[in-house]
C-alpha cells in the first residue's frame, strides 16, 4: 500500500504547505520503517491543514500497516477511522477508497468492501477509478468474469488509461483469450511505452503465436506459459 504524501501539491496558505512538509518527511520515515515517527509528522499535517484528505489517509495506511504487524486490533480500528475522515474530507480520494475496502475484506467484511467501493462507483459514475478498483476486489477474490466487466467498463469511461489496457490484457491471458490479450497489451504499449512488464507480455503471446502455427503441435496455452513468467497481479 502506497502513502499519498508525496504525490500531495502545495496549495495556498502556510498551513497547506506545512502539511505538504509534514507528510513528505513522515513518507519518508515510513519507508524507513520509522512507523511511529512516522505517525506524528502525519498527525501534524492535519493540525496543519485540518481540511486535508492525505494527512488521513497516510494516518490511515501508516496504522494499517503496523496492526498488521503487531496483530494490534486497535491500531486497525484507528486505521479503518482515519480512513473514514480522509474520505469525508475528499470523497473521491483513490487511495483510501482502496486502503479502507482492503482493510475490510482483511477483516473478513467482505460485503461492506465491496459495497464501499460500489457506493463510490455510483456516486461517481463517469469516473473510470472505482470501476478499476472494482475489478481488482473481484481479481482478488477469484472472480476474473466480474473483474473483466468491470474493466471493460472502466476502460469505456477512460480509455486512455495504460494501467487499465494491462489489466484487461491480464485477465485475458490468463483466461486463454491470447489473441485479444495481445491486442490489450499493444494497446497499452501505446499509452505507455515504457511499461516492461508489458512488453515482455507482448514478447511472450507473440512468440505463443508463433510456435502455434508452426507444425510442431504446440498448444498456445503451452508456449505462452514457456515464454515469459506469469503476468502480474493487478495494481
Amino acid at each position: 500500500m502506497l502513502l499519498a504524501g508525496l504525490c500531495l501539491t502545495a496549495a495556498s496558505g502556510c498551513s497547506d504547505l506545512l502539511a505538504v512538509g509534514r507528510n513528505s518527511q513522515g513518507v519518508r520515515l515510513y519507508d524507513r520503517g520509522q512507523y511511529q515517527e512516522a505517525i506524528q509528522e502525519f498527525q501534524e499535517a492535519t493540525y496543519s491543514d485540518p481540511n486535508g484528505a492525505d494527512g488521513y489517509y497516510n494516518l490511515g495506511a501508516t496504522y494499517h500497516r503496523l496492526g498488521k504487524l503487531r496483530n494490534q486490533p486497535d491500531y486497525l480500528a484507528r486505521a479503518e477511522t482515519c480512513y473514514r475522515q480522509c474520505l469525508d474530507r475528499d470523497p473521491n480520494h483513490r487511495d483510501c477508497h482502496r486502503g479502507l475496502a482492503v482493510l475490510l475484506a482483511e477483516q473478513g467484511r467482505v460485503d461492506e468492501a465491496f459495497r464501499s467501493i460500489q457506493t463510490w462507483a455510483d456516486q461517481h459514475p463517469s469516473s473510470s477509478a472505482p470501476k478499476f478498483e472494482l475489478a481488482r476486489l473481484h481479481e482478488e477474490f477469484g472472480n476474473k468474469s466480474a473483474a473483466k466487466e468491470r474493466l471493460v467498463e472502466a476502460i469505456t469511461a477512460n480509455p486512455t488509461d495504460s494501467r487499465q489496457w494491462a489489466a484487461l490484457g491480464k485477465l485475458r491471458e490468463e483466461t486463454g483469450e491470447y489473441s485479444q490479450a495481445l491486442t490489450d497489451y499493444q494497446r497499452s504499449l501505446q499509452i505507455d511505452p515504457s511499461q516492461a512488464d508489458v512488453a515482455n507480455r507482448v514478447t511472450a503471446l507473440q512468440c505463443a503465436v508463433a510456435r502455434q502455427t508452426a507444425p510442431t503441435g504446440q498448444t498456445m496455452q503451452t508456449a505462452a506459459q514457456t515464454g515469459a513468467a506469469a503476468a502480474a497481479p493487478l495494481r
